[in-house]
């Protein structure tokens, strides 16, 4: 788009909102944190973060009518990015330590620990993007940084034509996982652009682009 893009940042308890915030702001977006419906609803982009537990996020969600306001933006076909836990939480359900709970369920599907020896999944590590993805494109290459011990191991959503096909970003530890998911009007990444540096950035910046 050719003026500066309106994104908010849902403001629902989570920890890293202003570390979002501030990277949207550095890929070229006018930023607002803040929770109120009219708001999220009217902007151009709707960033949803998350931090800590699956339960815990959604409670914190449904407390300000988030999972309301993500859902009308999908159904009116307008922008949603969601950021690590605020990715899984786009899942049916989340099993963690043993609770099982209910996700957003925009994209079927369960999130489940990693099967790896080591958790959690920290640091820099490599993605294998799909061909077409708006996301990381110039990116492909990068590293980005991850910070979880759980993550949608498979992918089981069926999108038949007109509609385009979802793109799959994978990455690996301990076995493949996604790493993002471009579908339509919403997308989300498993890692954190606000701390993965100048790729970070840019994928940001790409997201931006595609919200006109």
């Amino acid at each position: 788009m050719s003026r500066t893009p309106r994104v908010v940042v849902l403001d629902y308890g989570s920890g890293n909102v202003h570390s979002a915030a501030k990277a949207v702001e550095r890929a070229g977006a006018d930023v607002e944190v803040t929770s109120d419906r009219t708001a999220a609803l009217e902007a151009d982009g709707l960033l949803v973060p998350g931090v800590g537990a699956f339960k815990a996020v959604m409670d914190q969600l449904k407390a300000v009518r988030g999972d309301e306001i993500i859902d009308r933006r999908l159904a009116g076909g307008r922008h949603v990015l969601g950021i690590c836990v605020g990715m899984q939480v786009l899942f049916e359900r989340g099993v963690e330590r043993g609770t099982d709970t209910e996700g957003l369920g925009e994209w079927p599907g369960v999130v489940t620990e990693l099967p790896a020896p080591v958790l959690p999944h920290m640091g820099w590590n490599t993605v294998t993007p799909d061909e077409g993805s708006v996301l990381f494109d110039g990116i492909a290459d990068e590293r980005f940084y991850f910070v979880h011990s759980y993550g949608a191991q498979h992918w089981s959503l069926d999108v038949m034509p007109p509609f385009p096909r979802p793109r799959l970003t994978w990455a690996e530890h301990g076995g493949p996982f996604l790493a993002a998911v471009e579908n339509g009007p919403l997308s989300a990444t498993q890692f954190h652009p606000e701390k993965s540096s100048d790729a970070g950035i840019r994928l940001l910046s790409n997201w931006l682009r595609s919200l006109g």
